[in-house]
């Protein structure tokens, strides 16, 4: 290097102190190579041997006092260099102008200053050994000596003589000479050599290949468990020797092996041998097995096992192909025996518990790569080969009685097989059809579809999860069976309409009404002929508010609104005509009442009218009838009235619509009578005599025959027997004499007796359109 000092303008001699290149190792006395980081170079005393001097004699001395150098160790020498100041490197190229200053060091290259003009760039040349070092003789066999030397006493788990920091610079300083191939085929040939003899111990062991066999209880031959066992020791003892040879050879791994593709790493196979790795698969597949009867098993020894197997990449080839396998042929058995000894609730809570107990070895110790095909496997032997046999065998039964957990577990179950979901789906239009063609009697079968409706809704919300597939397929279902009798289900809808609207009905509330109303309009949807509905709902509607038997005002505009919202305003306008022509009716009546107060007309008798407008009511067939004269006044005087104020108009009086409250006097006292027009006519004919026939009455009264027969059959073979027949029957024959029932009785005063209804045919009323 090149000291601070200025001496002498004479250019520097040669220097004798020999640079060592960076892989040069130096033989100590004992013949082993020292590293060269272990070195020492002492600097302290200074030789003007080893210093190159460049000084020039200036105009004055100048001197620079040297300041001490410190000396480090390092792995190989290196030149320093200490360049002088510009303005000395000027001065020195001013005194040799157009000269050169050079200095070569014997063995280490040469360093050259050259300058044409001052200023110039100066350049630095350091060339290499023109020889590179040997080593020593027998050093290569002397190294790997002790290399297999400490291999063996790792394998054998004894103590290693040698410094580990020792082992590994002396590999490095091999593969330094191109010696790594070799030293690797020493290594693989001592490693291959005590797997072997590792593998040959368990060749010996008298172990049975058939997992039939090894069921057994042999006493000679090794149990699955201890060979297992044996075989994990064996792989942690080798794993754990396998890092410590690596650790020692890693140079030899990292700079030969890894850059060679073909070469496997330092990392040996302990199971290479077909028979060793076949009796540890039929091991490990035995003690699965075993836990799938209900056995407890060493878990952790299997999660090591195939770990291990994952770690030698013989995983998915020599162990999942084979586990399939045996998990194929296990569930196939299990469900077709399952089958036919268990119900289908118990059967599919066996088939989830064998999904959690799959999903569950996957997390314990199978690879993740093997959870897919074998929960498809499960899958497909527990569910999919019995689909239609599960829903054939149990669903009625499940639906019936509303088996909720059962079914959300069967349509979990069945979504997780390809096409499970559209073979419930099948059978779930078809239970829809079945059991809503078993509905009772026309009077409670409205009632009913409104309770299988509740309940198949509920079962789609929760046990199918509100699938669209499902809904739609239950509203086609309803659709179908509903209108399998044409017209027949609209008259029945309107009739309990009818009987939830009427007064008298404390079954519910307005909300349950409400309530009520909603789900009839649900099934009021999948009818066809809603004008015959609409015929029906009128009829009724008219006799709940001429009669003032309408339960709510609300309730009826409730129920309008849904029908206008449903079917459009065009459906319910003459609906919403009728509730008018009644308000219309109530302020005519307050002014007839007025009118007649102003006119002095006296009379016993209080008259009521509706004036219905003949477009929005339903059509009734005309009646001409006897009334007593004191009807007959009124009606004329309410029409002088009426015409006195719309000219133009023309009144039409329907006595089939008629009723009125008579005073009726018997033996246990006065009671009032609430009767229809025509059972008035025939009751007040008793005033003026003691016994009629049927042929007198109908001459008297002017009713029609069959509607006479009627009215006598209600005040003398109902409920409340006004009158008596004679002969006593349930019918009305030509003949019958008539009489009073002085020895009536009833607990109530006021007593409603109803008018015999006519049977109502299949077929709809005629509707009549009048502007």
């Amino acid at each position: 290097m090149f000291p601070t000092g200025l001496s002498s303008p004479n250019p520097p001699p040669p220097p004798t102190q020999e640079a060592r290149s960076e892989t040069t190792d130096v033989k100590n006395d004992s013949g082993n190579i020292t590293s060269p980081k272990k070195r020492k170079i002492n600097c302290s005393e200074r030789d003007d041997s080893n210093a190159d001097t460049i000084s020039h004699s200036p105009p004055k001395s100048t001197s620079c006092t040297p300041s001490p150098t410190r000396c480090t160790s390092t792995r190989s020498y290196a030149l320093r260099i200490r360049l002088i100041s510009l303005a000395w490197m000027q001065s020195v190229l001013a005194r040799w102008r157009g000269a050169s200053c050079k200095r070569t060091d014997k063995g280490a290259g040469s360093t050259t200053f050259s300058s044409a003009k001052p200023g110039a760039a100066k350049k630095l040349v350091i060339k290499n050994f023109k020889e590179k070092p040997k080593l020593p003789e027998n050093y290569t066999q002397e190294t790997w000596q002790k290399l297999k030397e400490a291999v063996e006493a790792i394998q054998n788990s004894t103590s290693i003589k040698y410094n580990l920091e020792e082992l590994y610079q002396a590999v490095e300083n091999l593969c330094s000479h191109k010696i790594s191939a070799k030293l690797y085929k020493q290594l693989r040939s001592v490693c291959e050599d005590h797997i072997k003899a590792q593998i040959d111990q368990f060749r010996e062991y008298p172990f049975h290949d058939s997992l039939k066999y090894l069921n057994l209880y042999i006493t000679d031959a090794l149990d699955s468990v201890l060979f297992l066992k044996k075989i994990d020791k064996c792989w942690q003892d080798h794993c754990r020797q396998m890092i410590m040879i690596r650790s020692i050879f890693l140079f030899l791994d990292r700079t030969y092996v890894l850059q060679n593709s073909m070469l496997p790493s330092i990392w040996f196979y302990i199971i290479s041998d077909v028979k060793v790795q076949s009796k540890t698969i039929d091991g490990i597949l035995l003690l699965i097995e075993r836990e799938r009867n209900g056995e407890a098993i060493d878990r952790s020894l299997l999660r090591s096992l195939l770990s291990m197997l994952s770690d030698l990449q013989i995983y998915q080839d020599s162990f999942e192909q084979r586990f399939l396998e045996e998990t194929n042929r296990l569930y196939a058995a299990e469900g077709q025996r399952l089958m036919q000894e268990r119900e289908v609730p118990e059967y599919l809570h066996h088939v989830n518990k064998r999904l959690e107990e799959e999903a569950d070895r996957v997390i314990t110790y199978l690879d993740q790569s093997t959870q897919k095909p074998l929960i498809a496997t499960v899958e497909k032997q527990l569910l999919g080969e019995h689909l239609t046999a599960t829903l054939q065998k149990g669903l009625t039964h499940l639906l019936d009685e509303n088996r909720i957990q059962d079914l959300s577990l069967l349509y979990q179950l069945f979504s997780r097989v390809r096409g499970g979901v559209q073979v419930l789906l099948q059978h779930w239009i078809e239970y829809i059809k079945h059991n809503s063609n078993q509905s009772g009697k026309d009077k409670t079968m409205v009632q009913e579809l409104l309770d299988f409706k509740d309940k198949v809704d509920h079962i789609i919300d929760i046990c199918f999860l509100k699938n669209e597939k499902f809904v739609n397929a239950m509203k086609e279902a309803f659709e179908t069976f509903i209108n399998k009798r044409p017209n027949k289900p609209a008259e029945l809808i309107a009739k309990h309409v009818d009987s939830k609207l009427r007064a008298g009905n404390k079954e519910a509330t307005d909300e349950e009404l409400e309530k009520m109303l909603d789900k009839i309009m649900i099934i009021f949807r999948f009818i066809y002929g809603k004008d015959v509905f609409e015929a029906f709902y009128k009829k009724d509607l008219a006799k709940r508010l001429l009669v003032g038997k309408s339960a709510s005002v609300d309730a009826e505009k409730s129920m309008l609104s849904k029908l206008k919202h449903e079917c459009g305003a065009a459906f319910t306008s003459k609906l919403e005509g009728m509730f008018k022509d009644m308000e219309l009716s109530k302020d005519i009546m307050v002014q007839f009442k007025q009118y007649m107060q102003c006119q002095n007309i006296p009379g016993n008798i209080e008259l009521t009218v509706n004036i219905l407008t003949m477009g929005y009511w339903p059509t009734y067939v005309p009646m001409e009838v006897h009334l007593p004269p004191e009807m007959v006044r009124l009606q004329e005087i309410f029409k002088t009235f009426y015409l006195g104020k719309h000219s133009g108009r023309k009144l039409q009086w329907q006595s089939t619509l008629g009723h009125c409250v008579l005073k009726a006097e018997f033996k246990e006292g006065k009671k009032e009578l609430q009767v229809s027009l025509f059972q008035t006519l025939v009751l007040l004919m008793f005033n003026e005599g003691e016994e009629f026939t049927l042929e007198e009455i109908k001459l008297a009264t002017g009713i029609e025959d069959s509607e006479l027969r009627r009215t006598l059959q209600s005040l003398a073979c109902g409920k409340a027997r006004v009158l008596t027949k004679i002969p006593k029957s349930k019918d009305v024959e030509d003949g019958d004499k008539f009489s009073c029932n002085d020895d009536f009785r009833h607990k109530l005063f006021r007593i409603k007796i109803n008018q015999i209804q006519m049977k109502e045919t299949v077929c709809y009323p005629p509707i009549s359109i009048e502007d």
